[in-house]
C-alpha cells in the first residue's frame, strides 16, 4: 500500500509520507514541475522530518478533515507531525494560498530528529541551494521562490544537525510570498480555522446510510482534486506511478478528462455540494463552447497538456521509467466525450437549481453536440481506455452517444431545443442498433468486430439503457470472464479487459470497474451483493481510507497514480446505490 496522506486547499496539494518526509508537491499549481518529488527518485527533493535510529509511526486524519497527523515511536520518545493546507472563508472569499504548514509536538522521552529541506528545480531534479534570512530559508525557483519560516534555530535546519524534540516546533512553507507575521500564533490560527472549515463542509455533505466513514474521506479526497480558481476537477495530483512495476504504463494525470465529467458530477450531485458541481460545469462550458471538435483531456486552465514529454533523468518510482509531464491522450479521437459532455451538462435543464446557467449558446451547445454523437456512432476512435494504436469502433462510445442523445431526447420533451433539427428519437434507435450489432452470446462485447468483453460497458443499467435483460446478461458476462480471481474474497476486482494492448495484457485490476460492477449489481436488483461486493472492494485502500487507480489484491499492492479522484467517485456513487433511504434506518 502507498504509506502516503494527501494534504490540500483546492490551490496547492502534497503527499505527506508515514516517515514524516513530504516528497511530492508541485508549485504553483497541481500541475506544475514538482519542487518536492522524492516520490519518483531519491534525489527529487524532499522536505523531511525524520527520526534517528528504529521508529514505528503511523498516520491518521482529524476526524472529518483533511489535517494529517504523522506520530512517530522511537526508542527516544515519541512526537507527532500535523501537516495541513490551510482553507477557510476570509473577507468574504475562501482563502487557499499556496503555502503549508507543520506542526512539530513532542509526545514522549526525548526523541531526535533531522529536518532537511531540499527541494529541486523542476523536472531538471538540480537543488536548488537555499539563501539564509534572519528567520527563513529562501530557494529561488525559476522567476518565483520558496520561503520555508520555522520557530527553530535556524542553524539546525540549515545544518540538517540532529536535533531534539523538546517543544513544539512550528513551520510555514510558502511559494512567491513570505510569512511575515508571529509564526506560532499564525499557525495555531490557521489550524483552527481549518479544521473548523472542513468539519463545517463535511456537515453540509449529503451521505449514504451505509458506508458513511468510507464516503466522508473518500468526498475530502475528492474535494482535493478539485482546482477551484477555475473549477476544474483532476483525475489524480501525481504523475508517472506506475500501473505495474518495472513497466512504461507511467502518465501523467494530473489534468481533466472530459469522460470523467460526468460521474464526478453525479458523486458532487450524491454528496450535495453545489458549489463544486456549478464551478466544473462552468469550466466544462468554457471548454465546450471554444472548439467543435473535443480533445479527452484538458489542462486546469483548458489548454492542452501536450507534449507528451520523458524525463530520462528520474529514476521514477521503484524504478519504474519513463517519467512523464503532459499526456498525448491529448491527441486522441475518443467520440466517447461527446455524450458525457451531454450527460455532465443536462443537469443545468433537469434540475431548477442550476437554471441561472440556461442560456441560450448553452443550447446551442447541446445542439452541436448532439451533432457529433450522431456522427460518432459506428466510428472508430481510441476508446475510453485510449488505445495508441488500432483504433476500431467501440461499443462503449456507441452507449454514450445513445445516453448523450436519450437525455436531450427528454429535454426537447421539456420543451428546451425547439430549434435542432435532428430527430433525436431516430438517432437514439440508430445508436441503440449500433450498440446490438456487438451482441455475441446473449451479452455486449468491446465492439461488433472485437467480441472480447470490457468493464466500461458495465454502465449499461447505469444510463439506464432500455434492454434491462440484455443490460443484466452483460454484467454477468463481465463479470464471470473479467474477475480476477475465482476466489470469493476477490471476485469484486476486475481487469478493465484482457485483450492485448499498446503494451502487452494488463496485470491488476482497475478500481473503479469494481465500483461500477457494485452499481450495475444495484441497479438490477441484486442489492446484497453488490453490498457484499463494496466490502470486499474497500481493503484496496490504504491505513487513510485513500484508493489508487489499480490494485493488486494477490499481493495487496495499489498501484497507478494515488489518490485517484476516479476511484474515490467510484466509490461514493457505489455506496449511495447500495444504502436504503434514511426513512428506512431512522
Amino acid at each position: 500500500m502507498y504509506g502516503y496522506g494527501l494534504i490540500g486547499n483546492c490551490q496547492v496539494s502534497s503527499l505527506v509520507h508515514e516517515s514524516g518526509s513530504i516528497d511530492w508537491l508541485c508549485l504553483p499549481r497541481p500541475d506544475s514541475p514538482p519542487v518536492f518529488g522524492k516520490i519518483l527518485d531519491p534525489e527529487g527533493g524532499a522536505f523531511s522530518i525524520v527520526p534517528l535510529g528504529k521508529y514505528t509511526s503511523s498516520q491518521s486524519y482529524i476526524p472529518n478533515t483533511n489535517v494529517l497527523v504523522t506520530t512517530v515511536t522511537t526508542e527516544d520518545g515519541s512526537y507527532k507531525i500535523t501537516d495541513f493546507c490551510p482553507r477557510f472563508e476570509q473577507y468574504g472569499r475562501m482563502y487557499r494560498p499556496n503555502a503549508l504548514f507543520r506542526i512539530l509536538e513532542p509526545l514522549s522521552g526525548h526523541p531526535k530528529v533531522r529536518i532537511s529541506c531540499k527541494p529541486v528545480n523542476g523536472w531538471s531534479k538540480k537543488p536548488v541551494k537555499p539563501v539564509r534570512g534572519n528567520s527563513h530559508l529562501r530557494y529561488d525557483i525559476g522567476d518565483d521562490s520558496l520561503r520555508l519560516v520555522t520557530s527553530m534555530p535556524l542553524t539546525h535546519l540549515a545544518d540538517e544537525s540532529n536535533y531534539a524534540v523538546g517543544e513544539t516546533v512550528y513551520f510555514g512553507l510558502s511559494w512567491s510570498f513570505g510569512i511575515e507575521e508571529d509564526l506560532v500564533r499564525v499557525s495555531q490560527d490557521f489550524l483552527s480555522r481549518t479544521i473548523e472549515y472542513w468539519h463545517t463542509w463535511v456537515k453540509h455533505c449529503s451521505i449514504p446510510a451505509l458506508f458513511q466513514s468510507e464516503t466522508i474521506r473518500s468526498a475530502l479526497a475528492l474535494k482535493l482534486h478539485v482546482y477551484e480558481d477555475t473549477g476544474a476537477i483532476l483525475a489524480a495530483l501525481t504523475t508517472s506511478l506506475p500501473e505495474e512495476h518495472g513497466n512504461t504504463r507511467n502518465w501523467d494525470y494530473r489534468f481533466c478528462w472530459l469522460r470523467d465529467a460526468y460521474y464526478v458530477l453525479t458523486a458532487f450531485h450524491n454528496l450535495g455540494h453545489f458549489e463544486e458541481m456549478e464551478g466544473f460545469l462552468k469550466f466544462l462550458l468554457g471548454i465546450g463552447q471554444g472548439t467543435e471538435n473535443l480533445r479527452p483531456v484538458y489542462r486546469i486552465d483548458q489548454s492542452a497538456p501536450l507534449p507528451e514529454t520523458e524525463h530520462t533523468n528520474w529514476n521514477g518510482f521503484g524504478k519504474s521509467q519513463p517519467v512523464r509531464s503532459n499526456n498525448d491522450a491529448a491527441n486522441h479521437v475518443q467520440n466517447d466525450v461527446y455524450g458525457e459532455m451531454i450527460l455532465s451538462l443536462t443537469p443545468i435543464f433537469f434540475d431548477e437549481r442550476f437554471s441561472h446557467l440556461r442560456h441560450r449558446n448553452h443550447e446551442s451547445l447541446l445542439a452541436d453536440l448532439a451533432r457529433r454523437c450522431t456522427a460518432s456512432i459506428g466510428k472508430p476512435d481510441a476508446g475510453l481506455w485510449e488505445i495508441r494504436n488500432g483504433w476500431q469502433q467501440h461499443t462503449f462510445t456507441d452507449l454514450m452517444s445513445w445516453a448523450g442523445l436519450d437525455r436531450l431526447r427528454r429535454l426537447q420533451q421539456k420543451g428546451f431545443l425547439k430549434d435542432l433539427e435532428l430527430d433525436l428519437q431516430d438517432m437514439t434507435l440508430r445508436a441503440q442498433a449500433a450498440i446490438e450489432a456487438a451482441v455475441v452470446d446473449g451479452s455486449v462485447r468491446n465492439g461488433p468486430k472485437d467480441p472480447t468483453f470490457d468493464a466500461a460497458l458495465l454502465q449499461l443499467p447505469m444510463v439506464r439503457y432500455p434492454d434491462e435483460e440484455l443490460s443484466a446478461r452483460t454484467v454477468n458476462a463481465i463479470h464471470a470472464e473479467l474477475a480476477v480471481s475465482e476466489n470469493p474474497d476477490l471476485r469484486s476486482f476486475l481487469y478493465r479487459y484482457k485483450r492485448s494492448d499498446d503494451f502487452g495484457n494488463p496485470q491488476s485490476a482497475f478500481l473503479v470497474c469494481s465500483f461500477w460492477y457494485i452499481q450495475a449489481l444495484a441497479k438490477i436488483g441484486r442489492v446484497p451483493e453488490a453490498r457484499k461486493a463494496l466490502e470486499g472492494t474497500l481493503s484496496a485502500a490504504n491505513r487513510l481510507g485513500l484508493f489508487s487507480e489499480h490494485f493488486d489484491p494477490f499481493t495487496k499492492q495499489q498501484l497507478g497514480n494515488f489518490p485517484q479522484a476516479y476511484s474515490h467517485v467510484g466509490l461514493i456513487n457505489a455506496a449511495f446505490s447500495v444504502s436504503p433511504s434514511w426513512d428506512q434506518v431512522l
